[in-house]
């Protein structure tokens, strides 16, 4: 996500959505047009969460069903040529704490990248994939998405959503938080009366604030409510209508399935028609967050839908379009940077002009042999220049600290959360401290990860120190290699430009630790004309150092 997509060819990629229960893939054909042909679906139960969430821990026997699931999804995926893999981890790995064990074993044994998303990305994706499988043509659709270890809502049209939200609700959680593994007896009314009043007091303010929103109809998906559906209609005689389309799952239903289900015990419930055998005894607690959900939020009916994260994945590689610059281009990513930027008042005109020069820093730093880093983290030096002053909404002297903060805890929709890591960090480091491996902002991040940081806060600091006057003086900086030890800042202004060429040497010791080289500051002046091609009228020095 994020990488500009151009197709020239058909090319086959493949979509991986690691969750708390399953892992799904996702094999399709892309043609240049932009049209697609599924080749493959496949779906594996892990149970990932299994035990994770009381320690919040991935237990060794979940991680190991993981790799090899996710390796078998790999190589078939490869098998039919492949391109890409883009793969996602969800409520499972995402709190747990030992989730970098996780990701360097898929790295290791899979030769996969997984991103772990947040909640409320892991909601737009899903709303994504939702809609592209129906017809809501300038109306709003209500979704509702029960996974093993949270619960995903999302209130949007066709293209975009307007409402996004996570649950710390789940199948596997609230069933690894109710019941014992030996209880294998029927669920009493009065047991689930009680998961229930969990889900309600945790649903709450979610509840309040959708009771604000507008939506023509609901939608869930999920195989948790896919399998609710299926038993109620076999229970009701009524299958062969929904295959038709005639009637969704309605509120009555879903509870004449809760009592039967609830009133046999597990050995009994793997054998309900309908209901895969391995989600019977989970079943109980997700069926207490549907009917819950269902009761506070007055839905008298939910229509059931087989697409969810992973068709949500698609359509994002289909149409995000990656900005040119962070200044100028669209997209969720850049959007949601923008907004969150705003929600704080920043001085967007600075922000702008800095984040214009650190890219020039950073395209004539990897010319000069400085880094190696890809465009990926070209885009998020950008974003994270947007952001750098955000914190001054709270305090100047650690707005840093402050704007981390923020970038960490702002719900920036379209990255996932090493992502945010990396810009909340380049914000943090920008200013009165360098980045060391042992800090513990930079512990959760892959070493590649901490390099970027470092590099990234530097530029970001040069760059800073260029618009220190706010006035957009230097127009353009280029850094260029002198020999294997020192490297050129030119500087290219309108007008003087001496406090920023003083701000520049000040980071001469900065930029050798980080980048071995010393930093010579190079300024040329050269004013706006007038129209007779004059120079206009400018006070004296250009700060040649």
């Amino acid at each position: 996500m994020g990488t500009a997509l151009k197709i020239t060819d058909e090319r086959i990629v493949a979509f991986l959505d690691v969750g708390t229960l399953s892992a799904r893939l996702l094999l399709v054909r892309v043609q240049p047009d932009g049209s697609y042909a599924v080749i493959t679906q496949q779906k594996e139960t892990v149970r990932l969460g299994e035990r994770a969430f009381p320690e919040q821990r991935l237990q060794p026997e979940a991680m190991d069903r993981a790799a090899l699931v996710c390796g078998r999804f790999a190589d078939m995926a490869r098998s039919y040529g492949a391109q890409e893999i883009i793969a996602v981890a969800t409520a499972a790995a995402r709190e747990a704490g030992n989730r970098e064990e996780l990701l360097r074993r898929l790295r290791r044994e899979a030769a996969l990248e997984v991103r772990v998303v947040s909640g409320r990305e892991e909601a737009r994706l899903i709303h994504l994939g939702v809609a592209s499988g129906m017809r809501l043509e300038g109306r709003s659709a209500l979704i509702i998405d029960i996974g093993g270890g949270s619960t995903e809502l999302a209130v949007g049209d066709q293209r975009r959503a307007q409402f996004l939200d996570t649950l710390k609700l789940g199948a596997i959680r609230l069933t690894s938080h109710f019941f014992l593994p030996e209880e294998t007896g029927p669920v009493t009314p009065a047991r689930y009366a009680l998961v229930r009043r969990y889900v309600k007091n945790t649903a709450l303010r979610a509840v309040q604030r959708l009771q604000a929103q507008r939506w023509e109809f609901a939608v869930g998906s999920s195989g948790t409510i896919g399998a609710l559906a299926e038993v109620a209609e076999r229970l009701d005689g009524r299958r062969e209508e929904r295959r038709r389309g005639a009637e969704g799952l309605t509120r009555e239903r879903l509870a004449q399935a809760m009592a039967l289900l609830c009133s046999l015990p597990l050995a009994e419930r793997r054998r309900v028609a309908g209901l895969a055998p391995d989600r019977a005894d989970i079943i109980v607690a997700g069926g207490a967050i549907l009917e819950t959900l269902m009761e506070e939020l007055a839905l008298p009916e939910l229509r059931v839908s087989d697409r969810g994260l992973r068709d949500g994945l698609l359509v994002d590689f289909l149409t995000r379009r990656a900005p040119a610059t962070p200044a100028g281009g669209g997209g969720i990513r850049a959007e949601s940077v923008l907004r969150l930027g705003r929600a704080f008042g920043f001085a967007e005109a600075h922000a702008r002009r800095v984040a214009e020069l650190a890219l020039e820093l950073f395209d004539s730093a990897r010319a000069a042999g400085l880094h190696a880093h890809d465009d990926a983290a070209r885009e998020l030096l950008g974003h994270a220049a947007l952001l750098h002053d955000v914190g001054v909404a709270l305090s100047f002297s650690d707005h840093h600290l402050h704007s981390a903060y923020f970038i960490r805890h702002g719900d920036l929709l379209g990255f996932d959360e090493t992502e945010i890591a990396i810009m909340a960090g380049v914000a943090r480091f920008h200013r009165k401290q360098r980045p060391r491996k042992s800090h513990p902002d930079l512990a959760e991040l892959a070493a590649r990860h901490r390099r970027q940081v470092r590099d990234l806060a530097q530029l970001l600091t040069l760059a800073e120190s260029l618009e220190r006057s706010h006035l957009g003086a230097v127009r353009s900086a280029r850094l260029r290699a002198a020999g294997r030890r020192e490297c050129v800042l030119e500087l290219a202004a309108e007008r003087d430009c001496q406090l920023e060429v003083w701000g520049a040497q000040s980071q001469s010791d900065a930029f050798r630790r980080t980048f071995g080289r010393r930093l010579r500051v190079e300024a040329t002046v050269d004013p706006p004309r007038t129209g007779d091609g004059a120079p206009a009228a400018r006070g004296d020095g250009g700060g040649l150092a």
